[in-house]
């Protein structure tokens, strides 16, 4: 067995025999410590010690006890620092002087003044360079046992406490410190060495660095997607600390690491909000959300709480959705010390009574309506109950917001709405004319829509579904090597639908600005590679994961549209404007809807989809009806009357 693992074998040992076994090193070290600095003065290896042998007696008796008064033995020999330095001079400086007052009491004889200066050097070499000794092998072993090794990126604060943190955990060892910071470069924290980010890839093979971990909290957005955007070609795992304002709040620590998300890769730097128009419906009213425990609609939860509500009510068909978005919000409260009621209502859109319910219960001044089914294919699939759930639900919703004077009704659409080649497009473009058509109508409720493309990372999002695909060795399926999608975070959208459904009127249409258009192929290719893998392909038959191409799905596109005019109104807003869309009278509405609810009733799918060709603008759908139709096979059900005989 070599030194290294003979020392690393040393700390697998119990903490008590550890601790023994440091104290005896240190009784034998002290004493050697005196007998070298009688030689050192004297000049001899043989030295005439005369009464000296009393000090290499004393000596240990004196200052181990001093030693453990400082809690030089409660340190843990891998994590010394600054502090055991500290103790290891108070301890040997007391107990200098105090062989000194020993040696002029006792008056000891053949002791050279010069003798307590050279011990204090001495025994500070000697017992300090056998803890860092120790720590050095026990890192050497660690790094030749097979532990991932590891650079962090940022040699700041929150970089010194993940290596601590790090440190306590056997499968990771820190070997390298990054920083953009010059004045560190070649500096040692902690026995961890920093290098300039350039020269990490030089470093790669000879440290075996496998896993990079961002630790700059407080950088900026433009900077940390050009540090990310530089490690991205290294065979590399790119993870990071959580966000400045998640550590602050306590919520998390700086050792709750979490994936590189793709949004820090194709994200904008935000744009500040405007403060009156954030609060202009929330702050001091009753606020509901329909869909609370959506993607969208759990974000807006987060962001509207914050805001002080005098209540929020969560609205939510799935009781589990619904118990999650309580909780988190109920911990959020506690956490920033909000005063909100939070009541969760379980409930469908669908049901008018349910939610006028809702509505008239808690007084709600101001609604945001994100329940619908989103998922392009699964509603393909299930075209009847799509249309039931986005079309009716909304108006049923919109009907139970004007019977009970909600001031403010904002529906969350879609791109998808514009020129639909899908079921669930044409159905939100049915919602926004309901809104639009009620609009018209005399009535205190503000109808306003707002319309914007894919928001990273919610429920059906390419990104989850990506992360999982490489957590499971791949392949990654990317349904054509041309698709092109506009992406905006979750954060992002609900700030802005929040923004403009403050600024309507009554049945405006805005559309968000959704930034650069991104190539989902290339999405998959970061994503693989900030896992630290490489793609498998025919220019590189050893890589990790294979890109397979799946075909578009049923009713899917290339890419997405927001205007179905053109030449968008600017708003007050740099990223939210307004859309100039055809719209129809209620009248026209209640009679589309009339038809659509009968053909549903009797799931007469030809039916429906000639009236979308009929109603909704650029409708084109694949001939083939997902399902075979069903008619004149009514359920034996009460349907819920669709009110079309008036707009209460």
């Amino acid at each position: 067995m070599d030194i290294g693992a003979y020392f690393y074998n040393l700390l697998t040992l119990s903490r008590w025999q550890k601790r023994a076994i440091m104290l005896g090193a240190d009784v034998v070290l002290l004493s050697l410590a005196v007998w070298v600095s009688f030689a050192l003065r004297l000049g001899s290896w043989q030295p005439t010690l005369n009464d000296g042998l009393w000090l290499v007696i004393v000596a240990p008796l004196l200052t181990i006890p001093l030693f453990i008064t400082l809690g030089l033995y409660r340190a843990v020999i891998r994590f010394i620092g600054g502090q055991v330095l500290v103790a290891l001079v108070q301890g040997i400086t007391a107990s200098t002087a105090l062989l000194g007052l020993f040696t002029f009491f006792f008056e000891w004889e053949g002791i050279p003044r010069s003798i307590y200066p050279i011990y204090w050097g001495t025994a500070f070499l000697l017992i300090g360079s056998s803890r860092y000794l120790i720590r050095h092998h026990y890192q050497t072993t660690r790094q030749r046992s097979g532990h991932t090794q590891i650079a962090i990126y940022g040699a700041g604060e929150s970089g010194i406490q993940l290596a601590a943190a790090l440190e306590g955990m056997p499968e990771y060892h820190v070997s390298v410190f990054l920083d953009d910071n010059p004045t560190l470069h070649k500096a040692v924290i902690n026995g961890i060495r920093v290098y300039p980010p350039q020269a990490l890839a030089e470093l790669l093979e000879p440290l075996n660095i496998r896993q990079v971990l961002l630790a700059m909290p407080s950088v900026s957005h433009l900077r940390r997607r050009e540090i990310i955007q530089s490690l991205e070609t290294l065979p590399v795992h790119v993870r990071t600390i959580p966000e400045l304002s998640d550590l602050v709040s306590g919520q998390l620590s700086v050792a709750e690491l979490r994936e590189i998300g793709i949004d820090e890769l194709l994200g904008r730097s935000p744009v500040v909000p405007q403060a009156e128009l954030l609060s202009k419906c929330i702050t001091h009213n009753a606020v509901m959300v329909t869909g609370a425990g959506g993607s969208i609609g759990s974000e807006l939860c987060r962001q509207i709480i914050r805001l002080q509500p005098t209540r929020l009510v969560l609205f939510e068909s799935s009781e589990f959705a619904l118990y999650q978005i309580e909780q988190e919000l109920l911990s959020l409260c506690q956490h920033e010390k909000l005063s909100v009621p939070v009541i969760p209502m379980l409930g469908s859109v669908q049901d008018y009574q349910r939610v006028e319910e809702a509505l008239s219960q808690h007084s709600i001044h101001t609604l945001y309506h994100a329940a619908a089914y989103k998922h392009v294919p699964m509603v393909e699939h299930n075209p009847i109950e799509g249309l039931r759930n986005n079309v009716f639900g909304t108006l049923r919703a919109a009907q139970a917001a004007r019977a009970t004077g909600v001031r403010h009704f904002t529906l969350i659409s879609t791109d998808k709405a514009v020129r639909p080649t899908n079921v669930m497009g044409a159905s939100k473009r049915m919602a926004e004319l309901i809104l639009q058509g009620l609009a018209q109508m005399p009535g205190e409720t503000i109808f306003s829509m707002v319309r914007f493309g894919n928001v990273l990372g919610s429920s059906g999002s390419v990104v989850p579904l990506f992360r999982e695909q490489i957590r499971k060795g791949g392949p990654l399926t990317v349904t054509h090597p041309g698709i092109i999608r506009y992406f905006m975070t979750i954060p992002e959208a609900a700030q802005l639908v929040i923004q403009a459904g403050a600024m309507a009127q009554g049945g405006e249409v805005f559309v968000l600005d959704m930034g650069e258009p991104v190539k989902i192929l290339d999405l998959a290719k970061r994503m693989i590679h900030l896992s630290g893998l490489s793609i498998l392909d025919e220019t590189n038959p050893t890589g990790d994961i294979p890109i397979v191409f799946s075909g578009l799905r049923p009713g899917e596109k290339l890419y997405e549209e927001l205007l179905i005019g053109e030449n968008p109104q600017d708003t007050s807003h740099p990223r939210i404007f307004m859309a100039r869309e055809d719209s129809l009278s209620w009248q026209d509405v209640m009679k589309m809807l009339d038809t659509l609810e009968t053909e549903c009733r009797q799931r007469n799918l030809p039916g429906i989809f000639r009236l979308l060709h009929k109603h909704i603008h650029g409708f084109t759908h694949p001939g083939n009806t997902p399902n075979a139709p069903m008619k004149n096979t009514e359920r034996r059900v009460i349907p819920f009357p669709v009110k079309l005989e008036g707009v209460a």
